[in-house]
């Protein structure tokens, strides 16, 4: 990833410092998706415990997230990702997708799925995550068809 070493910590959510990074992250996804199509969830709601939540850090400072969701004991769905702005087209987004398919396969998951915007805005996530093999599929879980997203799914143990 270049020159840049990324720490991963287990995060709890309690600190101020990612609570300010969710807010951005929380605000850009208001900023270009209409409120019935905003399925990013707030700080309360990724402490839920079926949720477990990663920050990453360079030199001691923020840089992106990421959160593993359970679906079911062979189904998990990302959620969350986000890298700081500075930081963008660095290699963290690929670094924290990376280590959240590890973790996946670690728990044994058949599958991961992913819902992310369908606008411009979204569209290096959606380059990255073809990258990484996934896949376009119909929506999942609890999700409905929307125009203003994309689902994506990705089978796990082939590679």
């Amino acid at each position: 990833m270049g020159n840049i070493e990324l720490q991963i910590q287990l995060d709890d959510l309690t600190g101020t410092e990612i609570a300010e990074f969710l807010e951005e992250h929380i605000s850009d996804m208001k900023s270009v998706s209409p409120p019935e199509s905003k399925h990013a969830l707030d700080l309360e709601g990724l402490k839920s415990p079926d949720i477990t939540f990663w920050s990453f850090y360079a030199d001691e400072r923020l840089v992106g997230c990421g959160a593993l969701k359970e679906l079911d004991a062979s189904n998990g769905e990302i959620k969350s990702m986000r890298t700081s702005p500075v930081f963008r087209g660095a290699g963290v987004g690929a670094f924290i997708l990376s280590h959240i398919l590890e973790e996946s396969k670690n728990r044994s998951y058949r599958k991961v799925n992913l819902e992310t915007g369908s606008m411009h805005f979204f569209e290096p996530a959606r380059k990255l995550y073809e990258r990484f093999g996934f896949v376009t599929c119909e929506p999942f879980a609890n999700y409905q068809k929307d125009a203003n997203s994309v689902f994506y799914a990705k089978v796990l143990g082939s590679e």
